[in-house]
């Protein structure tokens, strides 16, 4: 990788790194289609589309029975390793749950109270391939939240990968249906005669199933509409240059389309990570697809002529992953308040945030960490408020609200206050 200077950057690099596209308004009308398909043809279009796209001919949709022999055919190393990440989730997100709670204010009894949705469905990217991170980390937070139905869709095939399964096992999903794609974001939303509609769809994926979840949004609620995997890596001179290029290569590993950026004010670090990530890239499992992520106008190591001016890069960047290799970790964290997850320390690598250390790899890309967070409990909850007033705290505000009712020219507003105190509220009416 070659480094470049933060401030010689032209409005075209700028827009590549800043204005990041999830590939969505390219598959849009595709989507769509799909999404329309599903939508009036139910589990013949699944089943259809299943035979078109991914080259399975799907039987039963439902494969909630597969679960529990599935997992038991999962080595036991593999299945203590889900287990263990799945209670490091578990406990972290049990920590999120917010109590309800009441209290007096000058006669107001005024409160707010927490409840799940009822039902939840959660993507998990798969197939041939096995995503037990990604089944963990959706269905978990749901499960803690207390959403009393979780359904999981994962993509078809012959057989579908155990190991997906065991997760589905462990998380405590209720219901797993091999569909994958549009189709299934569709499904969900909408419900077949197999699948039943849920309130909210969770979860990854390409940019079909991102086009698909903006299609459904408005009709069932959605987390957010995430883009290719991206991380940025905030280093002074203190940090090792080669732990800084292998958490860049990791996070190119994802896909052609990852963006994976590190600032630096030290330009001897600038040089030694650049030098660095073409070694940890060579000899790589998917090199082909390293190299690529490396190689786009998106990625890339960066030199800035101080702290301040990386730190203010970082923000501008808002990104999904945020790692921190430098003295004072904490402090330059206060000063980058946009950021999906942050990483803080030289052993702290994006990957054990990927699956382990409890927090959630679900989140927001695309600069979207700006306005939002990643998945956590708060996605399956929705609160109320609630109050209680005494005749006489009603009497205290009684001016206020009338007052302010009549300014808006809503007098029946006003009179229901006043009723309350003028004989019950009497509205009989002259016959003249």
């Amino acid at each position: 990788m070659n480094v470049r200077r933060v401030d010689a950057l032209d409005p075209g690099e700028r827009a590549a790194l800043f204005d990041r596209d999830a590939g969505v308004d390219a598959v849009r009308d595709d989507a769509r289609d799909i999404v329309d398909r599903v939508r009036s043809e139910g589990d013949a279009a699944l089943r259809e589309l299943s035979r078109e796209i991914d080259g399975v001919e799907v039987g039963n949709v439902d494969v909630t029975d597969r679960v529990e022999r599935a997992a038991e055919a999962v080595d036991e190393e593999t299945r203590a390793a889900i287990e263990d990440a799945a209670a490091n989730i578990r406990q972290f997100h049990e920590r999120q749950l917010p109590e309800d709670w009441t209290e007096a204010f000058d006669g107001r009894e005024l409160g707010r109270r927490f409840r799940p949705l009822d039902t939840v469905g959660v993507y998990a990217p798969g197939g041939t391939a096995a995503y037990p991170s990604s089944v963990l980390m959706g269905v978990i937070p749901a499960v803690v939240a207390g959403v009393e139905h979780v359904a999981v869709a994962t993509p078809p095939a012959e057989e579908i990968n155990p190991v997906t399964l065991a997760a589905v096992e462990a998380a405590g999903a209720d219901a797993v249906y091999q569909v994958g794609g549009a189709q299934a974001v569709a499904a969900l939303a909408y419900g077949t005669e197999t699948i039943n509609a849920v309130q909210k769809v969770v979860g990854p994926g390409n940019q079909w199933v991102t086009a698909a979840k903006a299609e459904v949004r408005g009709d069932v609620e959605i987390d957010f509409l995430a883009g290719p995997s991206e991380v940025l890596v905030v280093a002074d001179e203190t940090a090792d240059p080669s732990l800084v290029a292998s958490d860049l290569v990791a996070q190119a590993e994802h896909g052609e389309t990852s963006s994976v950026v590190a600032v630096t004010d030290d330009e001897a670090t600038a040089d030694a990570v650049a030098a660095a990530v073409d070694d940890h890239a060579a000899g790589r499992d998917r090199e082909e697809t390293i190299r690529a992520a490396l190689d786009r106008d998106a990625s890339g190591v960066f030199l800035a002529r101080s702290m301040p001016e990386a730190v203010l890069f970082a923000e501008e960047y808002a990104p999904e992953h945020l790692s921190i290799q430098a003295d004072d970790a904490e402090a330059l964290l206060d000063r980058i308040p946009s950021a999906g997850s942050a990483f803080l320390g030289p052993y702290s690598p994006v990957a054990a945030g990927d699956y382990a250390t409890g927090t959630n790899h679900v989140l927001p890309t695309n600069g979207k960490a700006r306005v939002t967070g990643g998945l956590s409990v708060d996605t399956f909850l929705r609160s109320t408020t609630v109050q209680r007033l005494s005749e006489g705290a009603l009497g205290d505000l009684r001016d206020t609200v009338t007052t302010l009712a009549n300014a808006e020219g809503l007098e029946a507003h006003a009179h229901s206050v006043d009723a309350r105190f003028e004989g019950g509220g009497d509205t009989e009416q002259s016959d003249e």
